[in-house]
């Protein structure tokens, strides 16, 4: 039993075998309710579409529904697509009727939405050039007319076709002359025929020869853009193409239609009958812009989409067989030979861009075992992960999102560029060193800045600001910018600040409800913004608080003095670099030409009568008393420990004496005899619970 509208069996053998048929795609299909055939075939089949050569020129289109490969491969049926109705339900469903059979529709599903998508592009422009084909052969008959009026209307058109084939020859004449002469320099020649199509109101698309052009190809960067996204590609030109050309060629290579395509090269909106060359691209990296609109915005319908890509589809398949080339020269389709076979649309990109399209030699003679398709060619690169594009396996980022390459990916080993990707690479080395050179120039231009303001005592601000303080409007170079925390004050608010500052280090005054600055104001600051007398007030302050605050401080004895030291435990006496007194510090006082013992002998004299040396007599006893100072035991001045550890030395008898036993360390015998003084560390016994046992 055979399926619905299938042809019978095949009539015998033919005295000369035709050439076997082209494959253009097959896919596979899942058949809900199979046909009805013996043996039942597998839910799962696969359609196929082919063209093989017809008599008259033309070319038959049948479509097949075969077995999987896994189940032999067999043909169930095949239908000429004159004779069949195909229809798209969903986009993953299709629908095939047998014109003037009376059985059910065959239901397709695909796996994939787009590649049912693909499979209708081919088989809907298959339809259209079969139908076509199918109604130039159809001769009408059923009008009737008799003899004499046919032959009468046919000596009618006779004459028409004989008028309008002596216009053309005589415009055409008329464009070769006028071409000539132009070329040829005759400049009345050229306006006599220039005139004479005027006159006939002949259309005429004047363009230079591809001679007038160098022959080098350029190797054109392009930067893409729409209304969301942005990338950079390269293009490979000939001087002589056109806009329109170069539309079709980005339409060929990456599926962007002519009509989204909006040029500018050189600050120039392109238009599509001048040359690349015109509007400046002359060499190898030469930059031009192209914007990428909606299909809505360039009021692009699907439907015209999908049957240009077929158009340019065929075309190509009809461009593989002989005499491809020279058709091709006259076309309006760029050439994918040459340097471009190695950039993103060769061969192996185009099968992979058509799943399992096979391209064939329509017209060739030869014999070829093409019935099923081959399986796509793997390309060489790295899958884009953003946006599937096969990028080249040297390229870092995408070509089409700029994405980064997977970092697990590894160029093959014995892999080698070609010409394209060398030249890329070299473009980036390159662009890497400028970026360095550019880089290590502004840096270098930084730290010059950074050394110029170092030197500038203050630095302004360079923006009008606010101050915080006054809340005064402060204009550029009015105000200074504090090098520690670069918060920004007018210079009277700042002049106060230091001025009434109780502390040596001045503090930023910035302050809010959350954050008060601990940073400090810069010496020379605090020298550039006062006067030179505040500056002497500030530091005398300054001075004053930090001798308040230090440990083991002597000032100056003399009346008036400002001298001031900070003493060591080993010192007892202070010359002022001041007034150039020498104080003693263990009597606290001045005493030149004397002993501290002379001194206090006569201190005790005078104090009956003296209230200076009274009152001195008092502290130097008031000390003895709180512990501060104690009596040498053997000459019975007032010695006073500074600092440090419990062993002191009388300054007037030289006796050692213990602090903390206030006696002395050793026995009579002087050092090392431990048979009398303070005796510590005999026998592991300290001389006193407080001894530090440091003596």
């Amino acid at each position: 039993m055979a399926l619905p509208g299938a042809p019978g069996p095949a009539p015998a053998a033919a005295p000369a075998p035709p050439p076997p048929p082209t494959v253009l795609m097959a896919v596979r299909v899942g058949v809900p309710q199979p046909p009805r055939v013996p043996p039942p075939p597998a839910a799962a089949l696969r359609l196929q579409l082919s063209v093989e050569p017809a008599p008259g020129g033309q070319r038959r289109f049948r479509l097949g529904l075969r077995q999987e490969e896994a189940a032999g491969g067999a043909s169930i049926a095949e239908y000429d697509l004159k004779d069949i109705s195909y229809t798209v339900r969903s986009p993953t469903c299709h629908e095939l009727l047998v014109l003037g059979s009376l059985d059910e529709p065959m239901v397709f599903s695909f796996e994939e939405e787009r590649e049912a998508q693909k499979w209708w592009t081919i088989v809907s422009s298959s339809l259209r050039e079969a139908q076509k084909a199918s109604s130039a052969s159809t001769v009408p008959t059923s009008h009737t007319s008799s003899p004499a009026t046919a032959a009468g209307a046919s000596a009618a058109d006779q004459d028409a076709e004989d008028a309008l084939a002596a216009e053309l020859s005589n415009k055409e004449d008329l464009a070769l002359q006028l071409a000539l002469a132009i070329q040829h320099g005759d400049e009345e020649a050229a306006a006599r025929c220039a005139v004479a199509l005027a006159q006939q109101q002949a259309t005429l698309n004047i363009l230079l020869k591809e001679s007038n052009y160098p022959e080098d190809e350029i190797c054109m960067n392009v930067g893409v853009e729409d209304a969301t996204s942005s990338a950079s590609i390269t293009l490979l030109v000939q001087p002589h193409t056109t806009i329109a050309a170069l539309k079709q060629q980005v339409f060929q290579d990456y599926g962007f239609h002519p009509l989204v395509q909006r040029w500018i090269i050189g600050q120039c909106l392109c238009v599509d009958e001048r040359t690349v060359w015109s509007y400046g691209v002359r060499r190898d990296g030469d930059a031009a812009f192209l914007y990428l609109l909606s299909a809505k915005g360039a009021e692009l319908t699907r439907q015209r989409y999908d049957e240009e890509q077929a158009k340019l589809l065929l075309a190509s398949i009809a461009s593989v067989g002989d005499g491809a080339q020279e058709r091709r020269k006259y076309g309006t389709v760029p050439s994918a030979t040459g340097r471009r076979a190695n950039r993103q649309m060769d061969v192996g990109e185009i099968s992979h861009h058509l799943d399992t399209m096979q391209i064939g030699d329509i017209f060739s003679h030869q014999t070829a075992s093409a019935a099923t398709s081959l399986p796509s060619p793997v390309p060489a690169g790295w899958s884009c992960p953003k946006c599937t594009f096969i990028n080249k396996p040297t390229r870092p980022g995408c070509e089409m999102c700029s994405t980064d390459r997977p970092p697990d990916y590894v160029i093959p080993g014995g892999y080698e560029p070609d010409e394209t990707e060398l030249w890329r690479m070299q473009q980036e080395q390159e662009g890497m060193l400028q970026y360095q050179q550019t880089l290590e120039a502004e840096r270098l231009q930084n730290f010059q800045q950074l050394l110029q303001l170092e030197q500038e005592v203050l630095v302004p601000n360079q923006e009008g600001m606010e101050c915080r303080i006054c809340y005064q409007h402060v204009p550029p170079g009015q105000g200074v910018l504090l090098r520690e925390c670069l918060h920004n004050f007018c210079r009277d608010c700042l002049r106060q600040v230091i001025n009434y500052s109780e502390e040596p280090a001045v503090s930023c005054p910035y302050r809010d409800d959350s954050y008060a600055c601990s940073s400090h104001l810069q010496e020379r600051e605090i020298r550039a913004l006062v006067s030179p007398e505040e500056y002497r007030r500030f530091l005398e302050r300054s001075l004053v608080l930090a001798e308040r605050r230090t440990q083991n401080s002597f000032h100056c004895k003399t009346p008036d003095c400002r001298g001031w030291c900070i003493y060591e435990d080993s010192v007892n006496e202070f010359r002022c670099p001041i007034c150039q007194a020498l104080n003693c510090l263990l009597c606290k006082a001045i005493h030149e030409s004397r002993n501290c013992r002379q001194y206090q002998d006569d201190l005790r004299l005078r104090a009956h009568n003296d209230a200076a040396a009274r009152q001195t007599n008092d502290m130097l006893q008031t000390l003895v008393q709180l512990g501060e100072a104690m009596q040498c035991p053997t000459c019975r001045i007032v010695v006073q420990k500074k600092d440090g550890c419990d062993w002191i030395r009388c300054t007037v008898c030289h006796t050692e004496i213990c602090w903390v036993t206030k006696g002395p360390r050793w026995g009579p015998g002087g050092p090392g005899d431990t048979s009398g003084g303070c005796r510590c560390n005999v026998d592991g016994q300290r001389c006193h619970p407080q001894c530090q046992n440091c003596h």
